[in-house]
């Protein structure tokens, strides 16, 4: 965990992807000790440029991926290193594009469970930081200790937190917060997980939400959810938690690994003719009883299996061929109407329409009930605008503003509303200042650059345009539309 992420250039795996879809190769080198992704289009040359490496993020075990940063907005590489398979590859969900990926911005809820001292990005963005956006790669001792100054400064007198005698909830959430991963989570009103620290319970932060399913063991869940559901672990209730297995402290050489895990193992299974008689011929319990399955929606990545299945016949594929639409919290006591609103709205987001009238039924609910929570006003405005009532739509967003004056869904999605009824200075009001704040979002550039153009100041839908190019260089729409702003004259574009 120390080294899940830090400088580029500590963590250093040079490397070049051909990608078929879109004929770019990118190569990933270094050059007079900096760390660098360059990008080459044969189909367009001019196109072609490169990006300093900052940061690593990923300890190898699964993969490594890079961080860059343009004028203080913190954005990914659109390719990772895969240990699976010992090369690079598109990042998931990009390897069938045909240009350049646009700007992959990174998020705070995204570093949170890779370095320590994750800071929060500026108000009103996604991904910009005044400062650094971490205070120090990997995962320190802080981020299971707590603030250890105290305990530093009286040379060991004063004790710094002691996962071990914390109760069960707040012991498990040290690591419930980052390995429990759940279909969709949801931050409980006015509780960003960033804020999380040692001692708390992640319960308070997050509720966490998966897919029911006909076969819960059939399904593509993280770590946390399998044990949960295996025998050891039944069996030994509150006793038995992640560090019974895992020491964070030490990862065992590879060589070490068998004898170290099957220790783990007779801990409990230590009856001498079982230790004696059970295959003697295969040390490694794991081979057979955790064996290691390729999660489907997740390449190149593959996991092992927790469930620490008794016979290996029990063996099944992780998938989600069984999944309902049905959403139902774990590990989250205090998982409100409110949440799972917001997790059926996550859920219609990333592309599971079948939900969506039920989100927008539930967090009209949760409106009443809650009438100035932020999250829910703002997403029951999308969902709103969605089902073309734009007037009421444009009413949720500007209650959300008068709560939020600062938030960018709010503002954007109200910007192109007022656009649309033809109102576009106030568009103008709502779409410039929210740029300003985020240059990377090529899609608030784009509808920036509309309402400029309309009108009738190219000049300004140049200058947009052109600013957002700086992050996504290959955007050919907007190159397209750079173009055609010498036409602004006033009228629809």
């Amino acid at each position: 965990m120390a080294n899940a992420s830090g400088l580029a250039t500590d963590h250093f795996i040079p490397g070049t992807l051909e990608n078929p879809a879109s004929g770019l190769t990118y190569r990933v080198f270094e050059e007079d000790g900096t760390a660098w992704l360059s990008y080459h289009d044969p189909q367009a040359p001019l196109s072609d440029g490169r990006r300093k490496l900052d940061y690593f993020l990923g300890s190898g075990h699964l993969g490594v991926t890079y961080l860059y940063t343009v004028n203080q907005y913190l954005l990914e590489s659109p390719v990772a290193y895969y240990s699976t398979t010992g090369r690079y590859d598109m990042k998931p969900g990009l390897a069938a594009l045909r240009d350049i990926p646009p700007a992959l911005p990174m998020e705070p809820g995204c570093l949170r469970c890779h370095m320590s001292g994750v800071q929060h990005s500026e108000p009103g963005t996604v991904n910009h930081y005044a400062q650094e956006p971490f205070l120090s790669g990997g995962i320190t001792c802080e981020s299971c200790h707590g603030d250890t100054r105290a305990h530093v400064m009286s040379g060991g007198k004063t004790p710094a937190i002691n996962p071990a005698t914390l109760d069960t909830a707040r012991r498990d959430s040290l690591c419930i917060s980052c390995h429990l991963e759940g279909d969709v989570s949801v931050e409980h009103e006015g509780r960003s997980a960033v804020d999380f620290k040692p001692g708390d319970s992640i319960a308070d932060y997050l509720s966490y939400f998966v897919y029911a399913s006909n076969d819960p063991t059939a399904r593509g869940v993280s770590e946390v959810e399998q044990l949960s559901a295996s025998t050891c672990k039944r069996a030994s209730g509150s006793r038995m938690s992640c560090t019974t297995c895992h020491d964070p402290h030490y990862s065992p050489p590879a060589a070490e690994r068998v004898s170290f895990y099957r220790g783990k193992c007779l801990t409990c299974h230590s009856d001498p003719a079982f230790v004696k008689a059970h295959h003697p011929e295969n040390p490694d319990c794991t081979s057979c009883h955790m064996p290691r399955s390729t999660a489907q929606n997740i390449p190149h990545v593959a996991w092992t299996d927790h469930r620490i299945l008794r016979q290996p016949a029990m063996k099944v594929t992780m998938n989600d061929a069984t999944q309902s639409n049905v959403l139902t919290p774990v590990f989250s006591p205090s998982a409100s109407p409110r949440d799972l609103a917001l997790a059926y709205y996550e859920s219609a987001m990333k592309g599971r329409s079948a939900v969506r009238d039920k989100a927008y039924e539930l967090l009209s609910q949760a409106r009443q009930a809650q009438p100035n929570d932020v999250a829910v006003l703002a997403s029951l405005g999308i969902l709103t605008e969605t089902r073309g009532d734009y007037q009421q739509a444009a009413s949720i967003f500007r209650k959300v503003l008068s709560l939020d004056s600062d938030n960018l869904t709010a503002a954007t999605n109200l910007g192109v509303l007022l656009a649309k009824s033809g109102d576009l200075p106030g568009a103008l009001k709502l779409l410039q200042p929210a740029f300003q704040r985020n240059e990377d979002m090529l899609g608030l550039a784009k509808n920036l650059a509309a309402v400029q153009c309309m009108m009738g100041d190219g000049a300004a839908a140049k200058a947009t345009l052109a600013k957002t190019l700086v992050y996504s260089p290959d955007a050919r729409d907007v190159l397209d539309r750079l173009k055609q702003t010498s036409s602004c004259t006033g009228s629809q574009h």
